[in-house]
């Protein structure tokens, strides 16, 4: 049974997704003592967290951008501060979904199963793209008998392009996907990473895998 950790200073509404949450399966936690809501999100067995963003004595996206430094944890913010530049920041700082108030139940119950799954497959360490294989605790790709290493974001940008193959991923995804890691990521950062990549693909034997797609992003062919 999977564990949520709900971070929300309205008893009404905390109660409300406690129940709704046990009803459908899954064991809740609710911070009560919100003077130490940072000890409870470190200390935490949950599998997941609700986290409000106006809290007492904090509040949401500092204890988020934190967070992030220490746990991939999948974190999922719920909010009455629904405006697009609050989701714009929650998502940079690492949140895995964003839920605006008054939530829906079962839209809420969705995010949920959608950020379980995303958050399994990034747990594999062996990923598959064609007769290309990317060992991420390794870090390094092969193809047929081409073999070579990859930096940390390297490994990371092809991890992200092959979990999502068939879609077009944009730059600024990427970007903010990188920004989740300890590693500085700006668009420039991004475009070198990207060219290595093409080389080490190539001299695997593999050309024109990552194709661009202007003003889109990148898609692999």
């Amino acid at each position: 049974m999977k564990k949520i950790l709900i971070i929300e200073d309205d008893k009404d509404l905390q109660e409300e997704l406690s129940c709704l949450l046990e009803r459908n399966g899954y064991e809740t936690e609710c911070v009560t003592d919100f003077g130490n809501t940072w000890k409870s999100m470190r200390e935490t067995d949950a599998d997941l967290i609700l986290l409000d963003l106006t809290l007492p004595d904090t509040d949401g996206q500092t204890l988020l951008r934190r967070f992030r430094k220490e746990s991939l944890l999948p974190v999922i913010i719920m909010t009455s501060k629904n405006t697009e530049m609050d989701e714009v920041l929650c998502m940079t700082y690492g949140a895995d979904d964003f839920i605006a108030k008054p939530y829906n139940p079962m839209i809420l119950l969705l995010h949920m199963e959608a950020v379980f799954r995303r958050a399994s497959r990034e747990n594999e360490t062996i990923l598959q793209y064609k007769e290309l294989q990317l060992d991420l605790d390794r870090g390094s790709m092969q193809a047929g008998s081409g073999k070579t290493d990859l930096t940390k974001n390297e490994s990371r940008i092809l991890a992200y392009l092959i979990r999502n193959q068939g879609k077009i991923v944009s730059r600024d995804e990427l970007i903010r996907y990188l920004w989740e890691s300890d590693e500085f990521v700006d668009d420039n950062t991004l475009t070198v990473n990207i060219t290595r990549i093409r080389k080490k693909l190539e001299e695997c034997g593999m050309e024109e895998v990552i194709k661009t797609k202007r003003g889109q992003g990148y898609i692999l062919g």
